[in-house]
């Protein structure tokens, strides 16, 4: 207790560290307050939008911290931004054109970035017009009868400027704050659930009668161990040791250390889930309107209780695993890297058998993260299956709970570098608290 009392004394003690958290604690609040903001046009007493927070819609709510079912002005939230940039970023990896835009530095991502707003407002206007068109159909009767021949344009605008405000807003706690800041919003928006979450499970449990409370802790407590499971298979690594060749010039030596080149397990971060996610929806949206009454294959793709879903769930993100990760991983540009400082590894040749050993390694240790990543995406299934309900259920896996881990890993990550840097001691003795890239970057 000493010891985290000095260590939370030293954080507040550095007036940069302690700038950036107030700043990014304040853009959280103004998020926050958004998220209650009713659209104009809906009487706030008559919403009704409970199918948003199950199925297909469900994912999109959970990210939006619940303003989708609430009919906020933020009721999008990230996500079309999120959107935007995963399809920026697959056309950077995919079509050489852009391949060359990046390459340019900083006037590159400048570019690349501003193309992904302009995408942005599209994707979201595109989004908005759905929106109305579902409050309309599942919650007419909130919407106000004076309003109704303008509650379409004004409410594609203000949920376009709402994506685009939140939008400002992750760049600006990017900039000022903590950093990562989508990152750090779309998790917000996943721990505003929690804590109804939590006592709606209460009330389930303790309704059983006796042995409800029992069950409650053994559920708190398995979710803990999930929970370090996961914090294991983001940080893991494989470790290949790289040596780097003596270079003496003049009187001076250069190079001759031992390092090491991490190549993490799961390299694909939480993207598979999110493709596994988008796939298994898209059958739910296609029969929406008749999904309901359905026993077809909708129903499968929409039940994560359905041992089919489970099965098709996991192929897709085992399979998507391999795939993105051969997308983003570049084992020739790793070994060319290597040649050209005076690096190699022990006992592989340089050059192309660098580059076949490290693709090879790559491929074995992405088996073992990829089966992980799959068990991780379908435990909300099994939870469900064993009696949790299903809003605390979403914490016991799937993308909620990989995107939480991941960004507080990294928000830990930054505040250490931060104390290591002013010489003081970090939040862990090891200091191998080690962080991810972004969602603009790998993601949510």
């Amino acid at each position: 207790m000493n010891k985290l009392i000095k260590t939370l004394k030293n954080i507040w003690g550095i007036a940069e560290l302690k700038s950036k958290i107030l700043v990014t604690l304040s853009f959280l609040l103004v998020y926050r307050f958004g998220t209650h903001i009713v659209l104009p046009g809906l009487d706030p007493n008559k919403i009704n939008l409970k199918s948003a927070k199950s199925g297909a819609l469900g994912l999109i709510d959970a990210f939006a911290g619940g303003a989708f079912s609430q009919a906020s002005i933020f009721a999008l939230g990230i996500m079309p931004y999120i959107s935007a940039s995963i399809f920026m970023q697959l056309m950077t990896i995919l079509v050489p054109q852009f391949q060359k835009i990046q390459k340019e530095g900083d006037s590159g991502r400048k570019k690349i970035n501003q193309w992904t707003r302009y995408l942005t407002v599209i994707v979201t206007l595109v989004q908005a017009s759905a929106y109305v068109t579902y409050v309309k159909t599942v919650n007419a009767e909130a919407l106000l009868q004076s309003f109704t021949g303008y509650f379409a344009i004004t409410t594609t605008i203000l949920l376009t400027a709402g994506t685009l405000f939140v939008m400002w807003l992750g760049e600006k706690i990017t900039d000022k704050g903590l950093g990562n800041g989508t990152s750090i919003i779309i998790m917000i928006g996943i721990l505003a659930r929690l804590p109804q979450n939590l006592f709606q499970e209460w009330e389930a449990k303790s309704n059983r009668g006796g042995g409800g409370l029992l069950i409650y802790i053994i559920e708190i407590a398995i979710l803990i161990a999930v929970i370090m499971g996961l914090i294991v298979l983001v940080q893991g690594v494989r470790k290949i040791p790289v040596n780097y060749a003596k270079q003496i010039v003049g009187n001076r030596q250069f190079g001759g250390a031992r390092q090491f080149l991490p190549l993490k397990v799961n390299g694909a971060g939480v993207m598979p889930i999110i493709f596994a996610q988008a796939i298994m929806f898209l059958p739910t949206l296609i029969s929406y309107t008749k999904f309901e009454n359905s026993a077809g294959i909708a129903r499968i793709f929409a039940d994560p209780k359905d041992p089919w879903h489970m099965i098709i769930y996991a192929v897709i993100v085992v399979g998507f695993t391999f795939l993105y990760t051969a997308l983003i991983f570049n084992p020739k540009q790793i070994a060319d890297d290597l040649k050209r400082n005076n690096g190699f590894i022990p006992g592989v040749k340089p050059g192309q058998p660098t580059a076949d050993y490290i693709g090879a390694v790559m491929d074995r240790i992405t088996l073992p993260g990829a089966i992980l990543l799959a068990i991780v995406g379908i435990l909300p299934g099994f939870a469900q299956l064993a009696g949790v309900t299903q809003g605390f259920a979403s914490f016991f896996g799937g993308t909620s709970l990989l995107i939480m881990v991941g960004v507080i890993l990294d928000t830990l990550q930054q505040i250490e570098t931060q104390l290591l840097m002013r010489q003081y001691d970090g939040l862990m003795k090891s200091g191998r608290i080690q962080g991810r890239q972004n969602l603009q970057s790998t993601t949510i």
